[in-house]
């Protein structure tokens, strides 16, 4: 295997009139027919809850031409360089990690610290740019990671979630603490007549198990609180410390490819049946339910990602059509507005500062930045050579009050992660092109973002 080498500077204009004056990264793949499964979310009702698609082998993605997966080894991923300039672009590529293991599909990052999960059975685990530790699971296609103080979750395909603990005498050792729900619980539910319900043709299951894949895990850290959703239709609700399952909400009629939860007990799900529905926690004693508050968005095409800020006041959802959407919650979550310039699906979004970050399935991620209702392109990061499947965001160490900078992690379906430098005072396209004398570039030509008054109605 050959290591992969890139310019630094990966900053991409949508309109041909910048080409001349940016620095093309990794050249694309040439552009082939790929099935919608291949971006591994669920895009139709048409079998999108099958329990005979449990396992990986029978999921969409193991029949997908990106998926040529190797067996593991224990080869070495490749690094950038180990001379990676100092004074690197504000906006640019810090280094890629490349193993013929297997698409990735999961990110995490906390403390300098990452976590891959992909269609192997492996999670790794990476620490400066390099191998820190690895753990395996007993299912493949790891397709969500979350990090709650010592524990890490992971979601997987055949719909149940694995926990891990650091060991605190040794942070590389990973040890296996359990799954949700436990067996125990299994066991003491099972027993119940009244915990069975019916999942599809008169196939009944507990009301505690996940009976399709995991597509994403929420955490609400105030609460102690883990949210699951699944292509089963569902989220559940998971209280941390006991391992205890409090709720099952059937959410949505098709499957729940994204579940945040956000500020003041409100959750948000989105689904393939082309909803964004808006749930509010509700607590008695040791009870947990989540009742519904409103649906936001209502169309044809499937709702892929979802992302709130920090303060819970913008919410963003990314659709198979390439467009953004938000909504603003200091306005009864009024609609905001599209942010436009995606040519394929969006399949990730995520949220730093005034920056939200959104990954597609054509390959790029474009960086925008919010001022108010106001979103600007800032630039747009390129390299990958397959759909850009999750993303994680970390603060920069050497961020300032005057320049706020981000470290950007990217997973894709061409098996790599590519480690990304942005900084939100990085000029915008638009600057860009004026600067470079092209006074006539209008906001049309450039992926910048698109306001509309006539909004999806609320």
């Amino acid at each position: 295997m050959l290591a992969e080498t890139y310019p630094h500077n990966n900053l991409l204009s949508h309109s041909s009139n910048f080409r001349n004056n940016m620095v093309h990264s990794v050249p694309n793949m040439s552009s082939t027919a790929v099935n919608d499964d291949d971006f591994d979310v669920r895009q139709s009702s048409f079998s999108a809850y099958d329990p005979n698609r449990l396992s990986a082998e029978g999921s969409p993605t193991m029949l997908s031409p990106w998926n040529q997966s190797s067996p593991f080894n224990k080869s070495p991923w490749y690094k950038f360089d180990d001379d990676v300039p100092k004074n690197i672009p504000q906006n640019g590529l810090i280094g890629s990690l490349v193993r013929e293991e297997g698409h990735i599909y999961s990110l995490a990052a906390k403390n300098d610290i990452l976590y891959t999960g992909s269609d192997s059975k492996n999670i790794r685990v990476w620490k400066d740019m390099k191998e820190f530790a690895a753990f395996k699971s007993n299912s493949g296609l790891v397709k969500a990671i979350i990090i709650s103080g010592e524990k890490i979750f992971t979601g997987h395909q055949d719909g149940k979630v694995r926990v891990w603990k650091v060991q605190s005498k040794n942070p590389s050792n990973h040890k296996r603490a359990g799954s949700l729900p436990t067996f125990f619980d299994i066991f003491k539910a099972s027993i119940k007549p009244s915990n069975y319900v019916e999942v599809k043709r008169n196939r009944t299951a507990l009301w505690i198990k996940h009976c399709d894949a995991i597509s994403c895990l929420s955490m609400d850290h105030s609460q102690g609180l883990l949210y699951s959703a699944s292509w089963d239709r569902t989220f559940k609700v998971w209280r941390v410390d006991n391992s205890k399952c409090l709720e099952s909400v059937k959410a949505h009629d098709d499957a729940v490819n994204s579940v945040v939860a956000s500020v003041d007990g409100i959750v948000y799900t989105g689904s393939a049946d082309g909803t964004v529905k808006v749930w509010k926690r509700e607590s008695v004693g040791k009870t947990v339910n989540h009742v519904f508050v409103q649906t936001l968005l209502n169309q044809e095409s499937a709702v892929t990602a979802l992302a709130v800020n920090k303060s819970g006041s913008v919410v963003y959802c990314g659709s198979s059509d390439g467009v953004v959407n938000f909504w603003e919650r200091e306005k009864q979550l009024s609609h905001g507005g599209v942010l436009k310039g995606h040519k394929l699906a969006v399949l990730c979004l995520a949220i730093a500062g005034n920056l939200v970050f959104s990954g597609s399935a054509d390959k790029n991620i474009f960086v925008w930045k919010r001022d108010g209702s106001v979103h600007t392109c800032l630039s747009i990061l390129t390299g990958h050579n397959g759909p850009v499947k999750c993303l994680a965001v970390e603060e920069d160490k050497e961020s300032t009050g005057s320049e706020e900078k981000w470290v950007v992690y990217s997973g894709s379906l061409d098996k790599s992660v590519k480690v990304w430098s942005v900084s939100e005072m990085a000029p915008n396209l638009h600057h860009m092109a004026m600067n470079n004398g092209q006074e006539d570039v209008s906001w049309d030509s450039i992926p910048s973002a698109k306001y509309s008054s006539d909004g999806p109605s609320i």
